[in-house]
């Protein structure tokens, strides 16, 4: 069974927490737009000074105590997961080799597909490319047997008017 308590302590904590920053914000603004003498701001926050002082102190004790609650339970968990692997030492050891074996040829043959399908692609772009080169050099001699007609017409058009 799911234990919730966890869940709601942690979102009752931060809106806490929410809280009291949001105090603390909303009494230095209201001392720092307060319209009183330098003097007595000065004494007003060096009291909400010490007021946010010792609220920190008491944020970080109940942080602390919570830490060291988690520290233990970790450490509770740890002994509890370190004595069953110890007691199934042979069982792993045995689940780890297969799982090894398994990684290793499914390593391989993905190796294998991954270099066929470079061998296809390096194949295809070949192709391509002799495709491209091909179709350059026909679009380059269109272009130039078109550029040397017109010149000749503009040869032949010039030597008739002169």
């Amino acid at each position: 069974m799911a234990d919730y308590r966890n869940e709601d302590t942690g979102n009752s904590s931060n809106f806490t927490k929410g809280l009291f920053i949001g105090g603390l914000i909303g009494a230095a603004a209201a001392l720092l737009f307060a319209p009183k003498p330098g003097r007595e701001l000065r004494g007003d926050l060096s009291y909400r000074m010490g007021e946010v002082s010792d609220k920190t102190k008491e944020v970080a004790t109940v942080v602390g105590d919570k830490a060291s609650e988690i520290a233990k339970t970790v450490s509770s968990k740890t002994t509890d997961l370190a004595k069953t692997v110890s007691d199934n030492t042979s069982t792993v050891i045995t689940s780890v080799k297969q799982a090894t074996a398994d990684v290793t040829d499914e390593a391989r043959k993905a190796s294998e597909n991954v270099s066929n399908e470079a061998q296809k692609s390096s194949n295809n772009i070949s192709n391509e490319a002799k495709n491209a080169t091909s179709q350059v050099a026909a679009t380059t001699e269109k272009a130039t047997n078109e550029a040397n007609r017109e010149l000749n017409r503009s040869s032949n058009h010039s030597s008739t008017n002169h």
